[in-house]
């Protein structure tokens, strides 16, 4: 055994686990001291991720099984670098995610689990339609995992920089699965982020909310519809889903709304609402309630506008997307036998640069407007932000974007500067 090995073997342990895991990088033996390359850098994190394991309370068995063969996938660095040069728009999110074909499916599966679905419900609240919304959203029902090995797709993010720590306890969580005799690592398949199973679960949100709800013994979100429907439910219900509340409705404006009051950090009884004039989708006068709800306007004052429950935000923390949270929740309508949008979201899809929105966001700001971090993402605070621009130059106030709004506060912020240089 050279020096190198048993400078690990030290750090390590002297146990057979030590022993399985240096044979296993047995490639480190062939590199000196003063070589770096990809790979021995890549053994050297793993074999301190297999100690840290170690410590905390990972068998030698479940390390050795998750470990001795894992492999780095440089196309995964690829895939978490990568970001689309355009932002995308809300027509564009929703029109691909929801057609008749998806709900049409989504109808049947309700159909041919309906009797565990009910028992579902009975024990947490959460109804049948939105589970498989979730489900026809995430894989596609059953259909799309993923094809990667999350053991490699998780290590070999936590041995890469930009999100070491978060990944390299993801890593170490989906040992714990492997310890608990949940899956074995070869059937341990998803997405190259480490999402996992039918609700594309990470390994935390696995250790958190899974359950065993087949009475198999084990938490199978891979081959049990039954364990991925109650670990979806048990995760809603624990984050705080409201039995009996729906997640929101389209609804319709008048022509003279005041669009300032959009937005999720503002909610207004539906009694409220309906002073303003809000009506429901079909034209109908709003039920008058106190139930607090927050208006949405994802395509600007020319699209769909929804008001949206505490539930909506509920869905936001499967995923903190306004544009998935509101597709989860039609599609469940869709699902359980509702009509199409009134008003389609607007389909000239406006090709605005990531680049484009991080250059708005420092204008923003250079015009004293708080349009949040500056990331290139049109999110909530971006389109407040522009919102309070638009109020300030008498346009309406519905946040959306186009180019020609683009160019409106370009312009003023280069004359903002200008002025401040002189």
């Amino acid at each position: 055994m050279n020096n190198k090995i048993r400078l690990l073997t030290k750090r390590i342990g002297k146990n057979a686990l030590s022993v399985t895991l240096l044979l296993s990088f047995g490639v480190m033996a062939q590199n000196t001291v003063l070589e770096s390359n990809p790979t021995k850098d890549f053994d050297t994190c793993v074999a301190r991720i297999a100690e840290r394991a170690k410590t905390e309370g990972v068998s030698d068995q479940a390390i050795s099984q998750t470990l001795s063969r894992v492999k780095q996938i440089p196309r995964i660095i690829e895939l978490d670098r990568r970001q689309p040069e355009f932002s995308q728009t809300f027509a564009n999110y929703f029109n691909v995610r929801i057609n008749e074909e998806r709900v049409q499916r989504g109808r049947e599966l309700l159909n041919r689990h309906r009797e565990l679905l009910n028992q579902i419900q009975k024990e947490t609240g959460i109804p049948g339609h939105y589970l498989v919304s979730f489900w026809g959203l995430e894989t596609s029902y059953g259909s799309h995992f993923g094809d990667w090995r999350i053991t490699d797709s998780l290590a070999t993010l936590a041995c890469d920089s930009r999100r070491s720590t978060f990944f390299t306890q993801e890593l170490i969580n989906a040992m714990r699965i492997i310890d608990a005799g949940d899956i074995m690592p070869e059937r341990m398949i998803g997405s190259w982020a480490g999402a996992m199973g039918h609700m594309q679960f990470m390994p935390s949100t696995f250790l958190h909310y899974a359950k065993d709800m087949d009475g198999d013994g084990r938490r199978d979100l891979w081959g049990s519809v039954s364990d991925a429907f109650g670990s979806a439910a048990n995760f809603l219900r624990q984050v705080g889903w409201i039995p009996g509340l729906e997640w929101g409705q389209e609804v319709r404006l008048p022509e003279t709304f005041d669009y300032t009051l959009a937005g999720r950090g503002q909610m207004l009884s539906q009694s409220e609402w309906a002073k303003l004039g809000v009506l429901t989708a079909s034209g109908a006068p709003l039920p008058l309630s106190e139930q607090k709800t927050a208006l949405l306007i994802p395509s600007g004052h020319q699209g769909p506008a929804f008001l949206v429950t505490r539930n909506f935000q509920v869905i936001m923390r499967w995923n903190r997307s306004e544009y998935y949270a509101i597709s989860v929740g039609h599609l469940a309508d869709r699902i359980a036998g509702g009509n199409a949008l009134h008003r389609l979201p607007l389909s000239d899809a406006i090709k605005i640069t990531r680049e484009q929105i991080r250059q708005l966001q420092k204008d923003l700001l250079t015009l004293g407007i708080d349009a949040g971090e500056i990331d290139g993402v049109l999110g909530s605070a971006t389109r407040q932000a522009i919102s309070h621009f638009q109020q300030s130059t008498q346009r309406i106030a519905d946040g959306y974007l186009d180019h020609t709004l683009l160019i409106a506060i370009r312009e003023a912020a280069q004359s903002k500067s200008s002025l401040s240089s002189n």
